[in-house]
């Protein structure tokens, strides 16, 4: 956003620990040469997050927090009468599960209110599904299937780290796969579904079926969907570690009493892995994130592949972190601009599937995530 100061005018960037913003900010000042300001406020409590929206005036939130957070920041976008943004949909801190149900129940409150909610807009949730939409409006009259391969071919040289919040990353992967098939879900174990894939300057991985929270909103505004996917790559030595971990305990969210006091084994594991912020400088290699659809396009069976690959030292080079955070972020400030320029704008909760995708699929190639777009021969054959 700093980058882009004709689409952004002042930024107020607030967390629990202010130390936290100063260094971003810090970073900003020298890269871009602009100032930030910063804020420090619990995103737990609405009101003391009210009280700080009601100083600031913001035009917008944009929620970068944790899923946990995201109700209660909705309720504060309320209270203060502001637009929402966010990237991942509410999951409550003592249940691995998340659905955008929670947050669909804001609609009518967003509504009356005459405000607008944008859910998802980072990469995986977000970006995939304006990637669906782009097929569906250019080219497929209809999209019978859909895969979503996610591959991060970087390495980071640890034994063993996660990308994002360690905590996130871990509840969603150990969580039992879903997907979509015929209009219900279908369940199968954690990480007991793979395929092998040659993605484009990664070259081949082995992926896993996993459930992800665009599978959802993707079943609901694409309805002819006969099936739909989310795939993610995981090295051997990666699940390894995760085994190990499962089978002693400390990927547990059910809290355990340690020397009088209650810990979350899955809170202690986060604190003595590596800080996923501190991983830019050591990691190399690139990104492969995209849709395969199949459909018809007038009577005729095709299936077309749209991906982008982000590099991860390209990444850090202009912003100071690796490519995971680096597409999350640009689409999370292509969705904010969207909205506060108008070209996105509705009155209560919204999906990315249900705008045009052709603005934001613009602003991707613009602001450093282009994208390509291959016919290929036939369907996946698994």
């Amino acid at each position: 956003m700093a980058k882009n100061p004709d689409l952004f005018g002042k930024i107020t960037l607030a967390s629990r620990r202010k130390f936290k913003c100063e260094a971003i900010a810090e970073s900003v000042k020298q890269r871009f040469g602009v100032t930030i300001d910063v804020a420090e406020v619990d995103a737990d409590d609405v009101p003391a997050t009210s009280a700080l929206i009601e100083r600031v005036k913001p035009n917008l939130l944009v929620n970068l927090a944790l899923p946990y957070q995201d109700l209660n920041l909705m309720d504060a976008c309320l209270n203060t009468g502001t637009d929402y943004l966010d990237t991942a949909n509410y999951e409550p801190r003592d249940e691995a599960r998340f659905h955008y149900g929670w947050q669909w129940d804001y609609q009518e409150r967003f509504e009356k209110a005459g405000l607008m909610a944008l859910l998802g807009s980072g990469f995986d949730p977000g970006v995939t599904s304006v990637f669906a939409m782009y097929i569906k409006k250019h080219l497929l009259d209809t999209i019978r299937t859909l895969d979503i391969l996610d591959c991060n071919g970087g390495d980071h040289g640890q034994h063993f780290a996660t990308n994002f919040n360690p905590e996130i990353n871990i509840r969603e992967i150990t969580a039992p796969a879903r997907h979509w098939e015929n209009g219900e879900w279908v369940e199968t174990p954690a990480l007991s579904t793979r395929q092998v894939f040659e993605f484009d300057q990664v070259g081949a991985k082995n992926m896993y079926l996993m459930y992800h929270e665009e599978l959802e909103s993707l079943a609901k505004f694409l309805p002819e969907l006969e099936r739909a996917r989310f795939w993610m790559t995981f090295g051997e030595q990666y699940l390894t570690h995760l085994r190990v971990l499962q089978n002693v305990g400390l990927t547990s969210i059910e809290p355990i009493m340690y020397e009088g006091r209650e810990i979350v084994p899955l809170q202690f594991l986060k604190a003595v892995l590596p800080e996923p912020s501190t991983l830019g400088t050591t990691t190399k290699g690139k990104t492969n994130i995209g849709d395969i659809a199949t459909g018809t396009k007038d009577g005729e069976e095709k299936t077309f592949y749209v991906y982008n690959v982000c590099d991860h030292e390209d990444a850090f080079e202009e912003t100071g972190n690796q490519a995971v955070s680096y597409t999350t972020g640009v689409p999370a400030m292509i969705g904010a601009a969207l909205m506060l320029n108008g070209t996105w704008r509705g009155e209560g909760v919204f999906n990315m599937e249900q705008f045009d995708p052709d603005p934001f699929m613009d602003m991707l190639n613009k602001h450093g995530l282009p994208w390509q777009v291959h016919e290929l021969d036939g369907p996946l054959k698994f």
